[in-house]
């Protein structure tokens, strides 16, 4: 195991090593870049960050969709001791705002990207009133179409292990974005606790389709595997949503030992794949699959492991893990090649405090839970109860944790320090668990965060745009993250305030679902309809008391009502009228399955998420190469609209 004390001096140890990053651009478009490459790309583009006046410990934010520039840019950052800050490029609006909320809070920094993204992020800002933040970042930005020559080197900066090696913004998070600060040796100490139980070694071979800006992408499945001089392959997220069977055609032919994913995008990957053979797939290399970023469902995980066993994947290859950005990633692991281990609660008795009560299997009272090992070496957790006092075996509390790998605090936000941390100086997590037989199993949540596809968002800031909708006022709506019985993946879920008759909710409930579509990118599952919104003494609303309400199936009647109700409306709604029209309904009726799509449907009103509008954007661009980005798809959010628009590009 390498001795390096920080990112810099393991880039320069490893410069010599003979293996490199696979881009996998498309099925038959690939190139790599050798460890040799990648330190001299780095310098390179540090010698052009330096020009443009960024200095050690300035902020430099990379705003990138394509990896083979991300992994340049950030690594340029890094040997020059300026900070990078990741910040996903997203398709909507909120994801555009987030961008210039986090420019604000770091005060002034650079800005590294390309003109095309520049360009939209200008337009945003001049229609929302933030040009003056937009024009104070765009002088301090470089633009990667930019880039010609990296032939002289930029001068390296020694980086103490102390020191910030990057910033990274709570995904999702949208009002009030939290930085979490990472040091060289918080990184470092994470890699060397990972593979000392993971046994990570240079001959494995890994590959990935996690985003690099967040954590399980870029330090699990970049800086980890390049600790250890692992031959790593990344995959264009995008790629992955529109095409999800190549993540294992990719494994299967560079003989993949170390994959990951969280729970959408094994669901994912089993409804492309459907009921097709499996010719030609060997998973028989891998060794672990990682699972986590959000609750895992050993159901879908039994279902997946089941369903890939005629390609030779082995069931004790699932690999359910614990962490968070606060971690630099990892916190708990289980020991690598051993049988998932899962125990059954009930999910009446998990209050803090409570002593769990086991069930059999199949109980309808019962939540089957994973077990996610035990804290990984240079970590520790503890159960604590209310009072931040540790909790014996057996007993749910709150999770803490403490260690090398553990973040000292939030970007200049010391009211969310004061938050994290307790006065014995242990990190609350916000999760709830309970240790049993040694083993971490995760109960829940004590902090409201929702986990959709791999992310978490605040409720608050979800509830703060649907009170854009006239009636919808402060208190009158909630958003939680609830699971049915049924289901394997969490999903949004909206209650709203209304006790009149259920014909005028469904305007209501369409124009919520559609707003927080519009701006997040994120599908609503369902907009409940309550008499009451349930609260504390306090004042506090209880999100929990209703997902129980919601995953009890409580609320079934009123939905089922509800959809008949949208569905008598959408009677009268126009057909494709044009060639054009009928191939983009086509389109769009097979990417949103089971929903009624006329052509004067508003997307996000029938719950287009981002997700779907990347698989609706790709199946139009083979029919119309090069006429329709993705971003048009909020502008023009109706197929009859998308028509007219792309008819007068054609006709240009």
């Amino acid at each position: 195991m390498l001795t390096v004390t920080t990112l810099t001096e393991l880039l320069e140890a490893n410069r010599g090593f003979p293996r490199g990053v696979t881009y996998l651009e498309s099925e038959k478009d690939s190139r790599t870049v050798t460890f040799a490459e990648l330190h001299e790309r780095a310098l390179g583009i540090l010698y052009h960050l330096q020009r443009l006046g960024a200095r050690p410990g300035d902020r430099l934010i990379l705003f990138l969709g394509n990896n083979e520039q991300f992994i340049d840019a950030f690594w340029a950052a890094i040997m020059g001791g300026i900070v990078p800050v990741p910040v996903a490029l997203g398709i909507s609006d909120e994801h555009r705002h987030k961008l210039l909320r986090i420019a604000r809070r770091l005060g002034e920094p650079f800005l590294y990207s390309e003109r095309r993204s520049l360009e939209r992020i200008g337009a945003f800002a001049a229609a929302s009133g933030q040009s003056e933040t937009f024009e104070r970042l765009r002088g301090r930005a470089f633009l990667v179409d930019d880039l010609d020559d990296i032939s002289r080197p930029g001068k390296v900066h020694r980086a103490r292990p102390e020191d910030v090696a990057f910033i990274q913004f709570s995904s999702g998070s949208t009002s009030q974005p939290k930085g979490v600060v990472l040091t060289h040796g918080n990184i470092l100490a994470n890699a060397r606790g990972s593979t000392e139980v993971a046994g990570f070694n240079e001959r494995d071979v890994s590959l990935s389709w996690m985003p690099l800006t967040h954590d399980m992408g870029l330090i699990g499945f970049h800086l980890v595997m390049f600790f250890n001089r692992v031959h790593a392959h990344l995959m264009p997220t995008d790629l992955f949503i529109r095409r999800p069977l190549l993540w294992l055609e990719f494994a299967s032919r560079v003989r993949a030992s170390i994959l990951c994913s969280p729970n959408f995008g094994y669901k994912h990957y089993l409804k492309v794949l459907g009921e097709r053979p499996l010719e030609g797939l060997d998973l028989s290399s891998v060794r672990l699959i990682f699972n986590g970023a959000e609750p895992i469902s050993v159901a879908l995980c039994e279902q997946f492991l089941a369903r890939l066993a005629p390609a030779r994947l082995s069931r004790n290859a699932m690999y359910p893990v614990y962490g968070l950005a606060e971690a630099s990633l990892a916190v708990s692991f289980p020991p690598p090649g051993a049988p998932m281990r899962t125990l059954v609660l009930n999910r009446h008795a998990l209050a803090v405090g409570s002593e769990v009560q086991r069930l059999e299997p199949g109980d309808r009272d019962g939540i089957e839970l994973v077990s996610e090992g035990k804290a990984i070496p240079y970590c520790s957790v503890r159960i604590a109860d209310e009072e931040d006092r540790p909790l014996p075996e057996g007993r749910v509390g709150h999770l803490h944790m403490r260690g090398e790998n553990v973040t000292g605090g939030y970007f200049e936000d010391p009211e969310a320090n004061a938050a994290a941390f307790t006065a014995d100086g242990w990190l609350r997590t916000g999760d709830l668990a309970v240790v049993w037989e040694g083993d971490l199993y995760v109960t829940g949540r004590a902090k409201e965060i929702i986990f959709v596809n791999g992310q978490n968002y605040y409720p608050h800031d979800l509830e703060a745009i649907a009170q854009h909708v006239e009636g919808l006022e402060l208190g009158k709506v909630v958003a939680a993250g609830a699971r049915k019985r049924d289901s394997d993946v969490e999903q949004l879920v909206l209650f709203v305030l209304h006790r009149g008759a259920l014909e005028d909710f469904v305007p209501l409930a369409t124009a919520a679902a559609r707003v927080i579509n519009e701006q997040t990118g994120l599908e609503v599952a369902d907009v409940v309809p309550v008499k009451r919104i349930p609260k504390t003494t306090s004042g506090k609303i209880q999100r929990h008391l209703l997902e129980q309400s919601y995953t009890d199936g409580e609320f079934d009647a009123e939905l089922a009502a509800l959809s008949a109700l949208r569905a008598e409306r959408g009677t009268a709604h126009a057909d494709a009228r044009t060639e054009i029209e009928a191939k983009l309904k086509a389109i769009c009726d097979a990417a949103l399955g089971g929903k009624r799509v006329s052509v004067d449907d508003n997307l996000f009103e029938l719950g287009a998420s981002s997700l779907k509008l990347i698989e609706i954007h790709e199946q139009i661009d083979r029919e119309y190469p090069g006429k329709i980005d993705l971003t048009e798809l909020f502008d023009f959010p109706t197929i009859a609209e998308l028509a007219r628009h792309l008819e007068s590009k054609l006709a240009g």
